[in-house]
């Protein structure tokens, strides 16, 4: 299937032949469907926190000496942010209008209620009533050239003495909830090879004023992911798909493979959310509490895991094996089936001595988002998983009662620990379920193709993590998946 200039292509990339033969096979074959119990729910799954137990959580948070750090997924384009925009361009280059109603009447009817309407009307020949134009200054290289930079890069918010970006937003809540004893608040940013240069340059332009203006030092560590990560395409007869010059086609694997990211990580308690995620400074209230209390169960939690692991260390107890089956079964809905006892001890070890993380869940309100579920694992205990839709088997007899019995969705709001009880770093690889990527159909140059998906960083990625999903209020997630969505409360602070 190789000539010898595809293994020199692999060697380049720093994948391996076998890692590539397969990512071929499982292309072709496709993967299996996990099996599902039922749908994460209050009754079974996610918890809800009862106001008394709130502040005995925040504090346990705010007085504890671990160090904290936030990851930040911020590599993705904006492009499907502005769909519409796109389309509604080549409408009117066609001599169509649009209605007054629709999103893009909304958007020019509100357009000095954006936060880059400044930048905007400060271009050149910008003229409020060429509506193509406007979408042209707006998108292009011509202007600002929105549609070809990440979310990071673009004004979400405006303010009496300017706009901020998302960038920005997402220093000053590490200001809020994660600054360290030192003083410093440490962030790290996924973002691309093409932006690197101006997310640095953003950050250094920030960086003094902001610790001038809130005696906080943001420390920013930006990561790319690597091309080793990236997944072979393969055309529709199974083989490697092949660009024009002959070389193989390998594409980005997802944001499944920033795991080894998140992995270089050496806090003690890390933060995970979207770049597009955040909201005004004035309405943070929310988020900081909740980022606080989940926090919290954190780190009860991994205190109660800690004394388990040092205690099995022991000689084999009973008593003590009993008590550690109630705990999983409590915290992390992990059913134990029947194990031999000479093997029980050690089951359990392994089954404490993993990756913790603490999940946000919300109460689905037409918002888009995987969901919660309790899931069968092959060595028959079940566990909690955050499934995307294309993981579930639309043709199962219990699909529409699955989805019909889901309450939650994912906002990815994701508190987590990656250190073991003797102090030392997992290696998060070993904690994956490479059984549950997917493919999907591109297109490149005209030509149809088959795409790797790797599992992903909240789905199979953390697999085989210990999970809580606890119910959060629908006010700490405030995503930008359109452009109308900077006209919501959350983005413009506008009263109702």
């Amino acid at each position: 299937m190789f000539e010898q200039r595809d293994l020199d292509q692999f060697n380049s990339i720093g994948v391996s032949k076998e890692v590539v033969e397969s990512q071929i096979e499982l292309v072709n074959n496709g993967f299996s469907f996990l099996e599902i119990v039922a749908p994460a729910t209050k009754e079974r799954g996610i918890k809800v926190i009862d106001p008394s137990s709130k502040e005995r959580l925040i504090n346990l948070y705010i007085n504890s000496d671990l160090s904290v750090s936030r990851f930040v997924p911020a590599s993705g384009a904006a492009t499907r942010m502005f769909k519409d925009l796109y389309e509604a361009l080549d409408l009117l280059n066609k001599g169509a209008s649009f209605a007054l109603d629709s999103t893009v009447g909304i958007f020019f009817s509100s357009l000095k209620r954006f936060p880059f309407y400044d930048e905007l009307k400060g271009i050149s020949g910008f003229n409020p009533n060429r509506h193509s134009q406007i979408i042209e200054l707006l998108l292009f290289d011509k202007g600002l050239n929105y549609g070809s930079l990440p979310k990071g890069l673009l004004s979400f918010h405006k303010y009496s003495n300017g706009s901020r970006t998302a960038f920005e937003e997402q220093l000053v809540e590490s200001e809020k909830y994660a600054v360290n004893s030192n003083g410093c608040a440490k962030i790290m940013f996924t973002v691309s090879d093409d932006h690197l240069e101006s997310f640095n340059n953003l950050y250094l332009k920030l960086k003094s004023k902001f610790k001038a203006e809130r005696g906080v030092d943001p420390i920013v560590d930006f990561t790319l992911q690597k091309h080793s990560t990236d997944t072979v395409a393969v055309d529709l007869d199974g083989n490697p798909f092949r660009n024009d010059d002959g070389s193989i086609l390998f594409r980005p694997g997802g944001h499944g493979a920033l795991l080894g990211n998140l992995e270089q990580i050496d806090s003690d308690i890390v933060f995970i959310k979207n770049i597009d995620n955040v909201t005004k400074e004035e309405l943070l209230e929310d988020t900081i509490e909740w980022k606080q209390i989940i926090a919290g169960m954190l780190i009860e939690v991994r205190e109660k895991i800690f004394s388990y692991l040092k205690r099995l260390d022991g000689e084999f107890d009973d008593k003590l094996n009993k008590e550690i089956i109630q705990f999983l079964d409590e915290e992390f809905c992990i059913s134990i089936p029947d194990i031999p006892k000479e093997i029980l001890r050690d089951f359990l070890y392994a089954k404490l001595n993993r990756p913790i993380r603490v999940c946000g869940m919300v109460k689905n309100e037409g918002e888009p988002g995987g969901g919660p579920f309790i899931v069968q694992d092959a060595d028959g205990s079940t566990s909690l998983q955050i499934l995307e839709s294309a993981q579930l088997d639309k043709s199962h007899l219990n699909y529409n009662k699955w989805m019909s019995g889901s309450t939650h969705f994912n906002p990815v709001d994701i508190v987590c620990s990656t250190i073991n009880y003797l102090g030392e770093k997992f290696s998060l690889s070993r904690f994956t379920d490479p059984e549950t990527g997917f493919v999907s159909i591109k297109s490149v140059q005209g030509r149809s193709l088959k795409a790797l998906e790797l599992p992903g960083l909240w789905n199979g990625a953390m697999s085989n993590w210990n999970t809580i999903f606890v119910e959060v209020p629908i006010s700490t997630f405030n995503p930008v998946k359109s452009i109308n969505d900077l006209l919501r409360q959350q983005h413009t602070g506008a009263k109702d």
